[in-house]
């Protein structure tokens, strides 16, 4: 079977990003002309690494009151370009810190990080179309 182009695993990434959710912000800037879309999409990848970083800060002094407000923050910026799993994820990361239950708090973040980065990926390839 032939390798598949480097553009399908783009648009594989992409899809990961609800259209519907990049279709409403699409709406609030009819024709593009403002670049609200780019605008939010970099405001985006800015701050989803630098929340990345205090996630990852806070993880390794145990502060799981940051842990949690961290990811509520990641959920409702995610929510607004459509990044569903890794909105779902911060959500179970919210819940786990709220029943301090640090039973799966590990493993959840685990899989947060690693879908943070396919939601960077998503982005950026967004932004270099």
């Amino acid at each position: 079977m032939p390798a598949q182009p480097a553009v399908e695993v783009v648009t594989t990434d992409a899809v990961r990003l609800d259209p519907a959710a990049l279709a409403r912000l699409s709406e609030l800037d009819p024709g593009g002309q403002g670049g609200l879309v780019r605008r939010v999409l970099r405001t985006y990848a800015d701050s989803l690494q630098r929340l990345l970083d205090e996630l990852r800060q806070a993880r390794a002094v145990g502060r799981i009151d940051v842990l949690g407000r961290v990811a509520h923050t990641l959920k409702s910026s995610s929510a607004s370009i459509g990044a569903s799993r890794f909105v779902a994820l911060c959500a179970r990361v919210e819940a786990c810190v709220r029943a301090a239950d640090g039973s799966d708090l590990s493993a959840l973040l685990d899989e947060l990080e690693n879908e943070s980065l396919r939601v960077g990926r998503a982005v950026q390839a967004l932004l270099s179309a």
